[in-house]
């Protein structure tokens, strides 16, 4: 019964941490300006299925994309064991779904099957981060904690299957002894091949090593819940719902500001109709200057960011020696987040301090992209780091006046002659009239 309260008590005590960090992203990504994405329900729903549950994006790269799949589909599977060590720890049974009979040896046995899969696949991650080192994990945002982030997920991950596997190897021996209350129940394919080295042990020290090993996947998978709020790995939770909420418009399409496109279409014509400005609305801002200005997509795209690096991998930009690099666009848009997230736990909602995006993200990171889609295109959870590019541009030009030479004096040039040429319009064709 002691065990069972224990149980109970850190079952709480997870559930109301994770909570309390879920609510507080929650609130972040809601800082974030207000866009319609509820459109083209089915068609979310197909890019959803396809690109999260699918992996479709991930198989591109096929070394990494199977492995991610072993890990991915052991993680959504196994969640079946985890419910069975859950309802044992709270009403202290012992593999509660045994009822079920030849079903339960195969759901165990699936379960051994996956639990190597995923050994398999994050050692392989492993390997490539640390002794192979691609470039795209050794780039220069990728410092010392994003590095050891990625490496803490990945060796809790050895041994939670480690443990699973050796809890299987024990209970096994255990219920050929029929011990106590170890019952004939499940199969274990893989955990039998190793479980002669437990088979000299006493039935007393098995069940030790069994109920540690019980105890440390619990509790590994309650710290584990924990931590992904802190971590990269939240895009195991949204990565569903931001590729849900993705831009369903032509890659090439560009977003316009109406109180820009109002003045335009007055220039233009000024007895065209148009909508009625509202006297009693704030003003809007010319792009992005913080992450207030970006949209609450945007938002969860930086939260939802994997940091493998694919985006930067593809980008033209970075290839060519740039400074730009679309992945370290998302983890500055992330930490500056946090860091509003954490200005308003200390002072309050209307704190503002006097930093911005652009503390975190240089101009010349931003005109150094060429926008051609290749990062968004590339990223395997549908993030747009272009747009939140396009948005600070948009913001440093009509606002702030700042742009490259070369850009400045194309501006000028569509100001007075309608082109982006040195021509006057009258003057355009005389190259046609030329001997």
């Amino acid at each position: 019964m002691f065990a069972q309260i224990i149980f109970v008590v850190l079952l709480i005590a997870a559930v109301y941490l994770f909570s309390k960090n879920l609510s507080r992203i929650i609130r972040n990504i809601r800082l974030g300006r207000e866009i319609d994405r509820t459109d083209r329900s089915s068609d979310r729903w197909m890019t959803m299925l396809r690109v999260a549950f699918g992996q479709s994006k991930m198989v591109v790269r096929p070394v990494a994309g199977i492995m991610h799949i072993f890990v991915y589909v052991g993680f959504i599977i196994i969640n079946f064991e985890v419910l069975e060590i859950i309802i044992d720890g709270i009403f202290g049974t012992h593999r509660f779904f045994s009822s079920l009979g030849s079903f339960y040896n195969f759901l165990i046995a699936s379960f051994e099957i996956l639990a190597l899969l995923v050994l398999v696949g994050v050692i392989v991650f492993l390997i490539r981060r640390n002794i192979l080192k691609l470039k795209r994990f050794w780039s220069k945002e990728m410092t010392a904690w994003p590095r050891t982030d990625a490496n803490i997920i990945l060796i809790t991950e050895v041994l939670l299957m480690t443990a699973f596997l050796t809890m299987n190897a024990t209970d096994g021996i255990l219920q050929s002894r029929a011990f106590d209350h170890y019952i004939q129940a499940g199969s274990f394919p893989v955990s039998s091949l190793f479980a002669g080295i437990f088979s000299g042990l006493s039935s007393e020290s098995l069940v030790m090593i069994e109920r540690f090993c019980w105890w440390f996947h619990i509790i590994g998978i309650f710290a584990f819940l924990n931590y992904i709020p802190y971590s990269k790995h939240f895009h195991i939770l949204l990565a569903f719902p931001n590729t849900y909420y993705s831009n369903l418009n032509a890659k090439g399409r560009f977003t316009n500001m109406e109180s820009v496109t109002r003045e335009v279409k007055l220039m233009l014509d000024p007895t065209a109709p148009v909508p009625p400005v509202d006297p009693n609305a704030a003003p809007q801002r010319f792009g992005a200057k913080d992450v207030y200005d970006l949209t609450w997509k945007q938002l969860m795209d930086a939260y939802s960011c994997t940091e493998c690096g694919r985006c930067t991998s593809s980008c033209p930009a970075n290839q060519t020696g740039k400074v730009l690099s679309p992945r370290k666009i998302m983890m500055d848009t992330r930490d500056r987040l946090e860091e509003v997230g954490r200005n308003i736990d200390k002072q309050g909602k209307d704190f503002r301090d006097d930093k911005s995006l652009l503390n975190y993200i240089s101009e010349e990171e931003l005109w150094a992209c060429t926008s051609c889609n290749a990062c968004t295109e590339a990223c395997p959870v549908n993030i747009d780091p272009l747009s939140i590019i396009v948005e600070m541009r948009r913001y440093l030009v009509m606002e702030e006046s700042k742009v490259p030479a070369e850009l400045a004096g194309m501006f000028n040039k569509v100001e007075n002659n309608g082109a982006p040429w040195q021509f006057a319009q009258a003057d355009r064709f005389n190259w046609a009239n030329a001997d």
